[in-house]
């Protein structure tokens, strides 16, 4: 017999760990792509819409995105969001298809287009209108076709093949006969306003179209003699001062303007018996500012007062009224409502061609605007006041031609008008988004919808979809309504997320001007109106209308040319007798008019309107949102959209706006390529989008760990239920544990419904993260870890245990399949791989399972404050783990039902006991550990021996395998 000790057997290959191929390292960007190509080969976007064919509709229409570049990190959170809305709908078992489109037409190409002609020294306007437009429609194919790759690649589902593009000749013909039904309705006029107008593109822009930004500008104070004062006589000879921050427009000035209720008071200029009136309460800046200018003349308060309606009948001339003509016209002072002494000087200089207060204010005493300024900024060459300069001729927007020592402010100072000048005033002023240049307001002859002219009743034609299938009893009647009025009804009827969205919508659309439909540009579609040459008046004839829109159906926009005029007219008109429009529409207009030509076209027959939401950026309260709800109100009477969803921008993760100058854009495709499609998924889908954002390398990686945790999840509950093909029902008695964990995911299933119901999404995927790691991973299964790794595979407490991990799973991976499309593909492949995808599946069926939450949450209160007592331990290195830990805890802190055994087997430690005393007290135990399952206990013999437990399971796993012929 040998005298060496008995070797200790190696109980490893009796306890049932986890088995799975799922890996826990991710490589999304390797595996994604497959992935997406098996869905495409599948057709999986067909599959669900056969699978959900008869259900319950729901329609996200899709805001059309710019083809012209790469998609950016705005691009990638707002098709995200629409992605998880139509994918959580689906969930719910509604049939919710996506049909993407693009917006084709506009400047934003143009201008691309006109680059590559620059380039090439060649001149767009001596290009033939056909071929510069088939370059156009080139440039946006090209771009649709890399988005549309880009989006797929974000694990967007929907008709991919079949998008809505508004440069289709369908399209063109849809955008133009909504058109044509303003016309019909007599909802169209032209008219000279004063618009946004931008001198680099030389064309006018819509509110939509420009953005604000810091500038810093000349202010001028200038002196215009007053020469009539009927009411007050001794004011004739004083000196009208107006304070303005574009000196150009002074040329153009025609009148004055006061506040009628605005106390006004005279400044003397000691020496020169030169009086200044002033609003009173400007009068202290009035006189620093001049000062700053004539630091060695005095100005006083002369303390003479004069209320603003004294100055009725007043007549002032304007300051180069020397050079005769128009500017030794007068120059009336009229009363405006819109003068305020918020600052400048209390009075208003008025240049109808370059204001809408101006312009309105004008125009209702006479006044018209002299349209001087061209296309390019520049003023006329046969307006000119004086010889043409270099400088004299430069465009408006210029710093230059306003500085202080610029032509306009030279003029002023050398006609002793200019009584201050700085160039240090700092304000927000309209930019061209496209250019980035500046824009004036510039009168031209437009073509507008108008904002507050009664309409009658909307025809049930106005209603009818192409494919007539509207049914004229959703055509509400609106006789004597506004435009305005509509739209704001609309807008009561509407659904705004997040709520603060129909506040912001309201304002907008309740002080918005009259819509500037008409462009003056080449890429769009055409405004297909005939005017009368003899009375002005658009020609309106169904016929007319109806081969026009025929022939744009067949050619697209190049079939609004002269050479159709007669074929349009018909036989019983002449074309010269008619002038063909040949201005486009404002791109607005077609993406606002997407509703008719997409939604209700048979293109399209799965879709339907109105959409049930909208979903786009907070800055299309004034864009897409708006032009769609005013083109829907007009011709249908009531919105295009039951909701409307709003998210924020996207900031760089210091909180600044991203700039590629600054170097902090943040590109999805590189994330995509370094971290995956289904991160950015996480991200979009973790932040309160409702808010303005960040993102930035810190965040991206936090996104990175959550998740991995998630990830960890499905790959414990994988090995955990390898081979399990057994259910709740066939499990016998449920432990009190696994009752409590299905009652928190009855409960979560309840908070994600009302997630998916509220399009709250952080919400959704903090609760559902939280669940799992928080119930999940750090509780149910590290409690229940020892009974699958240690008890028998008959035992109940480990089929009861495996039965609701099989719950959990179905659940968890449904809930996860909108948020980590690829992921949960791979996690429901794994374990089904003949299974079909998951995104085939329904929101998943959870018992209605209640606990006594209140009891369970002093539980695992306990069980933390046990925890952080063993921790010092642990760190000391007394005990290596809670398995070696002796706990007694106050008997008062233990809720009733849990014995002490319980608590040992919740507590994960040796033993539990209790006292009547306070605090909770931690020793190491002196029991032996098994070998098996490692735990101290009283019945082991000695460290390495087995407990009862471990012992009759290992005596089961002998026997079986030696049945099996292994040892």
């Amino acid at each position: 017999m040998s005298d060496e000790p008995e070797q200790q057997r190696d109980y490893r290959p009796t306890v049932f760990l986890p088995k799975t191929g799922f890996p826990m390292k991710a490589g999304l960007p390797q595996k994604e792509p497959g992935i997406l190509a098996r869905w495409e080969e599948e057709d999986l976007y067909g599959q669900l819409r056969e699978a959900r064919s008869g259900r319950e509709k729901f329609i996200l229409h899709d805001g059309p995105p710019y083809a012209n570049g790469n998609i950016h990190i705005g691009h990638a959170l707002n098709k995200v969001l629409k992605d998880a809305v139509v994918r959580t709908q689906s969930l719910l078992g509604k049939d919710a298809p996506y049909v993407p489109g693009w917006d084709c037409h506009g400047l934003p190409i143009e201008w691309k287009v006109e680059e590559k002609y620059r380039k090439k020294k060649r001149n767009k306007d001596e290009v033939p209108a056909a071929e510069f437009r088939a370059e156009c429609r080139e440039y946006a194919a090209e771009w649709v076709g890399v988005q549309r790759e880009q989006f797929k690649r974000l694990g967007i589902s929907g008709a991919w093949d079949r998008p809505y593009l508004t440069m289709a000749p369908d399209a063109e013909a849809g955008i133009v006969a909504e058109l044509l039904k303003f016309a019909e309705t007599g909802q169209l006029y032209r008219g000279a306003k004063p618009v946004m107008w931008s001198p680099v593109e030389k064309t006018a822009l819509a509110e939509a179209e420009v953005e604000y930004e810091d500038i810093t500008s000349t202010q001028i104070d200038v002196a215009f003699e007053i020469t009539e004062c009927p009411n007050v006589p001794k004011l004739v000879g004083a000196h009208a001062v107006i304070w303005t921050t574009t000196p150009w427009t002074i040329p153009v000035n025609q009148a004055l303007a006061y506040g009628p209720d605005v106390d006004y008071a005279l400044v003397e200029w000691g020496g020169t018996n030169r009086n200044f009136l002033v609003a009173k309460p400007l009068v202290e800046a009035f006189i620093e500012r001049f000062h700053a200018a004539n630091p060695s003349e005095h100005l006083e308060h002369f303390g003479k007062t004069f209320k603003g309606s004294d100055l009725a009948g007043t007549i002032a001339r304007h300051p180069m009224h020397h050079l005769g003509g128009f500017f030794a016209e007068p120059r009336p002072l009229l009363p405006g409502d819109f003068v305020t002494t918020d600052s400048g000087t209390g009075l208003v200089h008025m240049a109808p061609d370059h204001g809408e207060d101006d312009f309105e204010l004008c125009k209702a005493h006479g006044l018209n605007p002299k349209f001087v300024v061209d296309a390019d900024g520049r003023y006329k060459e046969d307006w000119l006041w004086l010889p043409r300069t270099d400088e004299r001729s430069g465009s408006v927007i210029n710093p230059k031609f306003n500085a202080p020592d610029g032509p306009i402010c030279s003029d002023l100072r050398e006609a002793g008008a200019l009584l201050s000048s700085s160039a240090d005033y700092q304000h927000s002023y309209p930019h061209s988004w496209r250019s980035k240049a500046k824009v004036i307001y510039r009168c031209t002859p437009q073509w507008f919808v108008p904002m507050d002219q009664e309409t009658s009743v909307v025809p049930a034609e106005a209603g009818t979809s192409l494919n007539g299938n509207a049914s004229p009893d959703e055509i509400p009647a609106s006789a004597g309504m506004t435009l305005r009025q509509k739209a704001m009804q609309a807008i009561d009827a509407t659904r705004f997320v997040p709520a603060k969205g129909k506040n912001r919508i309201d304002s907008m659309v309740e002080g918005r001007p009259d819509w500037v439909l008409s462009r003056q540009r080449a890429w769009g579609v055409p405004i297909t109106l005939f005017v009368d040459r003899a009375s002005g008046e658009y020609l309106v004839d169904e016929a007319v209308n109806a081969r026009i829109v025929e022939a744009v159906k067949a050619e697209g926009v190049n079939a609004w040319r002269e050479e159709n005029a007669a074929h349009f007219l018909g036989e019983t008109r002449n074309p010269d007798d008619y002038e063909m429009v040949a201005d486009i529409l404002d791109v607005w207009f077609d993406s606002g008019s997407t509703h008719a030509f997409v939604l209700e076209s048979d293109n399209w027959p799965e879709l339907s309107s109105p959409a049930d939401l909208y979903l786009e950026g907070s800055d299309q309260h004034r864009g897409w949102f708006q032009s769609s709800l005013l083109e829907s109100c007009a011709t249908r009477g009531r919105a295009p959209y039951k909701a409307v969803l709003t998210h924020g921008f996207t900031m760089a993760a210091d909180g600044r706006k991203m700039s590629k100058s600054l170097g902090n854009t943040v590109d999805p495709l590189k994330v995509m390529g370094e971290y995956g499609a289904d991160i950015i998924r996480l991200w979009a889908l973790s932040v309160d989008y409702t808010e303005d954002h960040r993102i930035g390398p810190e965040i991206l990686k936090g996104v990175g760990d959550q998740y991995r945790r998630l990830r960890n999840t499905f790959r414990y509950m994988l090995g955990a239920l390898e081979g399990y093909t057994g259910n709740l029902e066939d499990a016998g008695a449920v432990p009190e544990l696994e009752v409590y964990v299905l009652a928190l995911l009855a409960d979560l299933d309840g908070r994600l419904r009302k997630a998916v119901e509220d399009y709250d999404f952080n919400t959704y995927v903090r609760a559902l993260t939280e669940f799992c790691n928080e119930d999940l991973s750090a509780f149910f299964f590290d409690i229940r870890k020892d009974s699958l790794y240690c008890d028998a595979p008959e035992d109940d407490r480990r089929r009861a245990y495996r039965a609701v991990l099989d719950l959990l799973f179905h659940a968890l991976v449904r809930y996860a399949a909108p948020v980590l499309v690829f992921t949960a593909e791979e996690v429901w492949q794994s374990r089904y791989p003949d299974g079909g995808s998951v995104h085939l599946l329904e929101w998943p069926m959870v018992p209605g399972v209640t606990a006594d939450g209140a009891r369970w949450k002093a539980l695992r209160e306990l069980r933390e404050d046990v925890f952080e007592a063993i921790e010092p331990l642990r760190r000391e290195k007394v005990i290596r783990s809670g398995l070696e830990a002796e706990v007694s805890v106050p008997a008062s802190a233990v809720p009733e039902g849990f014995s002490d055994e319980d608590l040992a087997e919740l507590f994960i430690t040796g033993t539990v006991t209790r006292h009547d005393g306070e605090g909770i007290t931690v020793t190491k135990s002196d029991d032996a550990k098994c070998g098996r399952c490692w735990r101290l206990l009283p019945e082991v013999e000695e460290d390495g021996a087995l407990c009862n437990r471990c012992e009759r399971v290992v005596d089961g796993w002998d026997a079986a395998h030696a049945q099996g012929g292994e040892a």
